[in-house]
């Protein structure tokens, strides 16, 4: 991705910067297929419990398995999208997801499942970071916030969209279903984006730094798999691999500033130089922590608490997915044209009253209440993704752009993961206080979830403090005043 690139697209007329460009459109498309998948199996745990005879914490790492992929394959993609052309990347990431639908869509055995959706999350790692890095080559930053509302429909509605897709079709079929519906549909994107992709920028050649990738798999997969862990109560064990994740993680971050005195790092951590960008990653992960940690545990409390089915719960959350993604195009635009902080802080704000909302619920709480306190939460989100997403990748120079993406799609899973098992810790821990105090399993529960999600509605109060801190536009955007001017062109490179 070549500063000529960004130049070129700084400087087309107005009436054609307008347009979201086709390559950008593929992208984001591919990136929502894919994207769908690291939660749509949420719901299929009861029926793989029962097909091939593993126990429930076993059948958890259908998702585990995943998010530890995606954490360990990721840090690699900044220098993968440096070295390839966007089509070859493109189809190298479509190919191998599609691969790994498959495997698992015919595995015999839970451990095919699982050597399947490891496949399947290796293609995902690759889509989020060449999406990113290509929008932010192509798109000027007067426009960057209608593009970046597509984006924000694909990085984030999909995730919170997977139980309610499943919930749908586990309603007609089975587990296998699930990658039947999915892989057709990623076949067809790939043909058609291969149609009609066009390569952005020339690839470097560049030497891999293999220390560093595997310091990067073990550290950020352990601190993955770590946390992961927790949920099962399984403290002490966890706690030994979280740390170990930890040291290998600062020994890869010391590797990458040794590399970057000889200028060939595998992740740039001068990303982390740029104040807004590394405001925007603590936000991001936040609240990527909390909408995970509720979106995990509002499905259980609506089916082990109030007996709904797959299909009532997964109708129940649908509407607030669905507002969440149409949102995203409108929100870009007041971003656009006003920038930030009228979305953040009053998005943050909502975050905070939805999770309150939250851990009111009971065992007669109206459903309507339930939905309500879910639009929020989802509307509040759309509210903070696309400008927090715009502001932080616009906060850095274009040769960045990979490194600066591949941290945030790492740190996005190791988020989700924390959140997970923050939520699902604080949910055990509290239900077996409960119970030995003499509650009855059914209320335990209810009490465990209550506190989580007032866990939840804490770490809420973090986004607020974050929000105020950002700007309400990148230093680069505000420098571009005139859009002929050559300013502008300027904003769009290095």
């Amino acid at each position: 991705m070549t500063a000529d690139a960004a130049r070129s697209a700084s400087t087309l007329p107005t009436s054609v910067r307008a347009r979201t460009p086709v390559v950008v459109r593929l992208l984001v498309l591919a990136t929502f297929v894919v994207i769908l998948n690291e939660t749509i199996m949420i719901n299929a745990i009861p029926r793989l419990i029962t097909d091939l005879g593993v126990t429930e914490s076993a059948a958890q790492w259908v998702s585990t398995a995943f998010m530890l992929t995606m954490a360990a394959v990721i840090p690699v993609t900044g220098w993968f999208l440096h070295r390839v052309t966007t089509r070859t990347a493109y189809a190298t990431a479509m190919m191998v997801f599609s691969l790994g639908t498959a495997v698992a869509g015919l595995a015999p055995t839970f451990e095919f499942l699982l050597v399947g959706r490891i496949i399947q999350a290796a293609g995902t790692a690759v889509m989020m970071p060449l999406l990113m890095t290509t929008l932010m080559t192509l798109v000027p930053e007067r426009d960057r916030g209608r593009v970046m509302g597509n984006v924000a429909m694909a990085i984030s509605v999909a995730p919170a969209l997977g139980p309610t897709v499943s919930g749908l079709i586990l309603q007609v079929g089975s587990w296998r279903l699930l990658f039947a519906a999915v892989l057709p549909i990623a076949l067809l994107v790939t043909w058609g984006g291969l149609r009609r992709l066009e390569n952005v920028g020339e690839p470097e050649v560049s030497q891999i730094d293999w220390l560093s990738v595997i310091l990067a798999a073990s550290g950020f997969g352990g601190l993955v798999f770590g946390l992961s862990r927790f949920e099962t109560g399984e403290i002490g064990a966890a706690g030994g691999i979280v740390a170990a994740g930890v040291l290998l993680i600062a020994a890869f971050v010391a590797r990458q500033l040794w590399l970057q005195r000889r200028g060939a790092p595998l992740l740039d951590l001068r990303t982390l130089t740029h104040p807004t960008y590394a405001k925007g990653l603590a936000l991001l992960s936040v609240a990527f922590m909390t909408m995970i940690g509720t979106v995990i545990l509002l499905p259980l409390y609506l089916q082990s608490v109030r007996g709904l089915t797959p299909l009532q719960t997964g109708m129940l959350v649908m509407p607030g997915g669905l507002l969440m993604g149409l949102l995203g195009p409108t929100v870009g635009r007041v971003y656009d044209r006003l920038g930030a902080r009228i979305l953040i802080v009053p998005g943050s704000v909502g975050v905070v009253a939805a999770t309150l909302l939250l851990a009111q619920v009971s065992m007669t709480s109206p459903y309507w209440l339930v939905l309500s306190a879910h639009l929020l939460l989802m509307v509040s989100m759309a509210g903070l993704f696309t400008p927090v997403f715009t502001l932080t990748l616009g906060d850095l120079p274009q040769p960045l752009y990979s490194h600066g993406s591949s941290m945030l799609g790492t740190l996005q899973q190791v988020a989700a993961a924390f959140g997970t098992a923050l939520m699902m810790t604080v949910m055990v821990s509290r239900a077996n206080v409960l119970e030995d105090a003499g509650a009855t399993r059914a209320t335990a529960q209810l009490g465990g979830m209550q506190t989580a999600f007032l866990v939840a509605a804490g770490l809420a109060l973090v986004l607020i403090v974050l929000a105020l801190l950002m700007p309400n536009r990148t230093r680069r955007g505000s420098e571009a005043e005139d859009p002929s001017s050559e300013e502008e062109v300027e904003c769009a490179q290095p």
